[in-house]
């Protein structure tokens, strides 16, 4: 398979004018040419030969090279020649993740500074567009480049990862290459490879339904709704045949106003509602219009959806701005009314289901469409306090590897020295296991580009919401302890802290600066092996004392200090219970922390725990402790 090939491109598009390679390694080179043709690739002198196969698949591996450049890249296959120019060998970063990776410079703090001052043309920058597949794609869905760094290619560019590395570059004064992959939203499973989901026993019931829908859609989509019926009746309390999809469903049910968000319907309770709201209406058929149907469309919903046809389930996506279409099984429809039923699920801006009248309609076998009912012939109901839906394994940013075939696996086996990895958001609703899905994410991707020591530098997540007054349970910081977990069984991770760095207003917090510079002290420990505090504090063994349960420390610059008081807060113990938490005293002592057990047990200790806790211990280097929760021995 070959899809980038032609006359005049032998080289696989991540060959392109600008790029940066890899220094100090061995430098992997592939592309396509006719099946059999030997090709000839040659730069600054190093010079191999490879043999394309079957498929027209070609790669071959050059010698190491030193810093420098520029150069030009030349390759040859059946009299074709392809050259590309202005090639630097240096530092090559792929920066992934969701949305806080994402995030702009244009976004940033000092933004109209920093995009007007950065100009380096040592530095270039390639983006990756949002793209998903079914299969590992062998090249990209929509065109890249390398640019140099300029206030134009720069503004919409991963802040992150331009200050991490400009960081980098200052003290290295080598070329940089940064290669930005992002998509908001996106649950880790959506970027891991199915080699390592394959080696997963969580995710094995998941990868089946896959296998399934990849076959029969209709089959997998009526197997989901099964699923997703068990998790609506367990969280609404209906009894079967009284769920909304079901013909006479009770229920407040009231006229559609629009297909607009439901914050613009001019509704009090849905001026910022964030939940469910159900859709649904009828539309009478004859018989051999039903027979004739093939799919249904039903426009836009933001978030996700939970579409039904007669009670039966067909289909669901997970994305805000796709167009919806399921097929329909034989049978689906019938002669007379049609029942249509929509769950919609917004968790965050606006919500609901829009787009335009011809996006809304059932398609026939012969090409032709019938019209759904416009907006006044809905009717719709609100369901709040339901929670966030089960996930199906196809959806595109809560599934299984979608985001790898289209946006991680198209980059091949390309040198990289290091991975900056800024994601877990969206997996706060599930976080127990989080470790683990990030220990296959990175094992995948390690597997892809042939470095089984590849470093990862894994941001752990920033506050964000009201601080709590009392001990509380939270998704966020169960996620934060899981990278914490997975880092520390890692030891080409590195953990970047960020608990301090948040918004509590905003997920999306401005100060990437400060993101970037930690990321980078954490590379030049895991990457470029200095020897350096990169940590802040680190929680290693919590125990039982004469003087109460001490937490032993390490990682940390010179010592543990307390900001802005004589002693640290944010410590809890814990039994062994559900929300058994309580906030203690504590006291610095050495490398430790002496927490005073006052009454009730002691079978945990948290720190710094909660979407947006207050917590004052960090080291002389201004670096914070890592939140944690670990068992006192």
């Amino acid at each position: 398979m070959a899809p980038f090939a032609s006359a005049q491109t032998l080289l696989h598009p991540m060959f392109q004018d600008h790029a940066v390679l890899q220094r100090d390694k061995p430098l992997p080179i592939w592309g396509a040419a006719k099946p059999g043709e030997q090709v000839s690739i040659e730069i600054a002198g190093n010079s191999t030969t490879a043999t394309a196969d079957r498929e027209g698949n070609w790669r071959a591996t050059l010698r190491p090279m030193p810093a420098g450049g520029p150069f030009t890249l030349g390759v040859t296959a059946g009299g074709v020649t392809q050259t590309i120019s202005d090639v630097l060998i240096g530092e090559v970063w792929l920066c992934s993740g969701q949305s806080n990776m994402e995030f702009s410079v244009s976004q940033g703090l000092n933004a109209q500074s920093e995009i007007a001052n950065a100009n380096d043309p040592q530095m270039r920058l390639l983006s990756v567009s949002r793209d998903s597949a079914p299969n590992p794609l062998a090249t990209f869905g929509k065109p890249v480049s390398w640019q140099k760094v300029t206030p134009a290619s720069i503004a919409d560019f991963s802040a992150a990862c331009y200050f991490m590395a400009r960081d980098l570059k200052g003290r290295l004064n080598v070329p940089f290459g940064l290669i930005d992959a992002t998509w908001g939203g996106t649950a880790v499973n959506a970027w891991r490879s199915a080699a390592s989901l394959a080696v997963d026993p969580a995710a094995s019931e998941s990868g089946a339904l896959l296998a399934l829908h990849r076959k029969d859609p209709t089959a997998s989509a009526k197997q989901w709704g099964e699923t997703w019926t068990r998790w609506w009746r367990e969280r609404s309390g209906d009894a079967a045949g009284r769920e909304p999809w079901q013909a006479g469903a009770p229920g407040d049910w009231a006229t559609l106003p629009a297909f607009d968000f439901w914050e613009k319907w001019g509704v009090p309770q849905l001026e910022a509602y964030n939940g469910i709201v159900w859709y649904r209406t009828e539309i009478t058929l004859t018989d051999a219009q039903a027979k004739q149907a093939v799919s249904i469309d039903l426009g836009i919903v933001d978030d996700m959806d939970m579409s039904f046809v007669n009670g039966i389930p067909v289909g669901t996506t997970n994305m805000w701005d796709a167009l919806r279409s399921y097929p329909l099984a034989p049978g689906t429809l019938k002669a007379g009314v049609n029942r249509i039923v929509i769950s919609a699920l917004d968790t965050f801006g606006p919500g609901g289901a829009y787009g335009k009248p011809e996006q809304r309609v059932i398609r026939l076998r012969d090409g032709s469409t019938i019209p759904l009912p416009e907006a006044s012939k809905w009717q719709y109901r609100v369901t709040p306090g339901i929670g966030d839906p089960p996930h199906a394994p196809w959806e595109t940013i809560a599934g299984l590897s979608g985001i790898y075939n289209g946006m991680i696996a198209p980059i091949g086996p390309y040198g990289l020295r290091g991975v900056a990895w800024y994601q877990g958001e969206a997996d706060t609703g599930v976080p127990a296991g989080y470790a683990g899905r990030l220990a296959g994410l990175m094992s995948g991707w390690r597997t892809q580009f042939g470095d089984t020591g590849l470093p990862f530098l894994i941001v752990q997540l920033a506050n964000w919401g009201a601080p709590n007054t009392a001990p509380m349970e939270s998704g966020t910081a169960g996620v934060r302890d899981e990278q914490r977990r997975a880092v520390a069984g890692d030891p080409n991770a590195a953990l970047i802290v960020a608990v301090d760095l948040g918004d509590v207003w905003d997920i999306h917090p401005a100060n990437k600066q400060e993101v970037g510079r930690r990321l980078a002290l954490g590379a030049r420990a895991k990457a470029y092996g200095e020897q350096l505090p990169w940590s802040g504090p680190w929680a290693v063994k919590a125990s039982k004392g004469p003087d109460g349960v001490r937490v032993r420390f390490a990682g940390f610059d010179r010592a543990l200090v307390a900001y802005s008081a004589s002693d640290p807060i944010g410590f809890e113990l814990c039994g062994t219970a559900y929300g058994s938490c309580r906030f203690v005293p504590a006291r610095i002592d050495g490398g430790d922390v002496v927490l005073a057990p006052g009454t009730g047990q002691a079978a945990r200790v948290r720190f710094c725990w909660g979407d947006s806790p207050r917590c004052n211990l960090y080291d002389k280097a201004g670096l914070p402790a890592a939140p944690f929760e670990l068992a006192v021995e």
